[in-house]
C-alpha cells in the first residue's frame, strides 16, 4: 500500500489503528424512515439537518465517519476535528426493473470530486450473488477494476462494501437464505481480495444470520454456535486485506453480541463501519418532537450506543497493519 493511502487510512481509525467509523450515508433508506414518523414525504432539507446533528453529536466518539455527497456534505462540516471523512460514491438502491441488481455511481462525482470535497477515502456498495448468472458479474467485476483504477490514480483508499443476496430468493431474512449466506460472503471476499480490484479495505456482512444462530435469535436455529464459529473462521481466513463489519440495521445490542462471538471464533476482522444500531431510534424523536429533542437523544443514547461499541472495538477487533 502506497504511503499516502497509509496515512488517509490512520486519518480514519483510532490510536489503536481499529476504525470504529458511523455510517449515514442512508438516503433511500433514511426517507423512509422519517416518513414512517411524520405521515408525508421526508424533505431533502430534513434529511440534511438529521445527517448534521448525527455528525455533530457523534463524532467526537467515532474514528471516521461515512457520509454522501448528495446530502450530507453540510454533515462532513459539522464532523469532529479528529473524525476522518468517507464518502459514498454509488447512487442508492438499485434498478429492479432489470437483473442483477447492477451498479451504478453518481453522475456529478468522480473520485477526484470526492477527494476535492475532503474525503479520506472512496466508498462504493455493490450487491453481489456469487451464484448469479457470470454474464452479470462479469459487468460487476469490470466496474470494481475502473474504481479501484481511479482510486489508485488519486490515491485514496477503496473501500468496497459487499452485500449478499440471493438472485433466486428475494427474502434475505429467511431460514433459506441463511444456509446460503456464508457460501455467498465469503466466496465474494474472496474473489474482490484479488488485487486486480486494487480494494483497500473490504467492509462486509457477518457470515451468518445471527437470529439462526442456536442461543443467538428467536428463530428456529439453522446452524449450530459451533457451525457459526466456524464461518467466521473461515471468513478471516479467505481474505489478506483489512476488513470491516456492516450492522446491517439490527440492534446495537445484537451487533455487539456478534462482535464478542466472532472474536471468540477467531475473526480477525479490523472494526466496524455502524449505522443505524447507533441512530435509527433518533428518528422518531427528530420527527415528532423537533431538533432540540433530536439532540437530546443523541448526546444521551445515541453517545451511550457509540461508547458501548467502542468498548466492544477495544475487546474484539485486529488493529490494521498501518507502521
Amino acid at each position: 500500500m502506497k504511503e499516502a493511502k497509509r496515512n488517509y487510512l490512520k486519518q480514519l481509525s483510532n490510536e489503536q489503528n481499529i476504525i470504529g467509523a458511523l455510517a449515514i450515508d442512508q438516503r433511500g433508506a433514511l426517507k423512509k424512515m422519517i416518513a414512517k414518523f411524520k405521515g408525508s414525504a421526508a424533505t431533502d432539507e430534513e434529511i440534511v439537518e438529521f445527517k448534521q446533528l448525527v455528525s455533530k453529536e457523534l463524532t467526537p466518539y467515532a474514528s471516521s465517519i461515512l457520509l454522501d455527497p448528495e446530502y450530507g456534505l453540510p454533515a462532513a462540516e459539522e464532523r469532529a476535528d479528529t473524525a476522518g471523512l468517507l464518502l459514498a460514491y454509488e447512487k442508492t438502491g438499485y434498478d429492479a426493473t432489470t437483473p442483477g441488481r447492477l451498479p451504478d455511481i453518481l453522475a456529478e462525482w468522480s473520485v477526484k470530486r470526492l477527494k476535492e470535497a475532503g474525503a479520506d477515502a472512496c466508498k462504493f456498495l455493490l450487491y453481489y450473488d456469487v451464484d448469479e448468472d457470470e454474464a452479470i458479474n462479469q459487468q460487476k467485476k469490470v466496474y470494481m477494476e475502473r474504481i479501484g483504477s481511479e482510486c489508485e490514480a488519486e490515491e485514496l483508499p477503496f473501500f468496497l462494501e459487499l452485500v449478499s443476496y440471493d438472485a433466486n430468493n428475494a427474502d434475505s431474512s429467511s431460514p433459506e437464505y441463511a444456509k446460503v449466506k456464508p457460501h455467498k460472503v465469503i466466496e465474494m471476499m474472496k474473489e474482490f481480495s484479488d488485487p486486480r480490484y486494487g480494494v483497500d479495505v473490504l467492509k462486509v456482512e457477518v457470515p451468518v444470520n445471527m437470529n439462526f444462530v442456536a442461543g443467538y435469535g428467536e428463530e428456529e436455529p439453522v446452524y449450530t454456535k459451533e457451525q457459526a464459529a466456524g464461518f467466521f473462521k473461515e471468513q478471516a481466513e479467505a481474505t489478506n486485506l483489512p476488513f470491516i463489519f456492516l450492522s446491517a440495521g439490527v440492534s446495537a445490542a445484537l451487533f455487539q453480541e456478534t462482535l464478542h462471538f466472532a472474536k471468540e471464533a477467531g475473526s480477525t476482522f479490523n472494526g466496524v463501519l455502524c449505522g443505524r444500531a447507533t441512530w435509527a431510534n433518533g428518528v422518531e424523536p427528530y420527527i415528532t418532537q423537533g431538533t432540540a429533542a433530536a439532540k437530546e437523544w443523541l448526546q444521551t443514547q445515541g453517545r451511550s450506543n457509540i461508547e458501548a461499541l467502542n468498548q466492544v472495538l477495544n475487546e474484539t477487533a485486529t488493529p490494521i497493519k498501518l507502521d
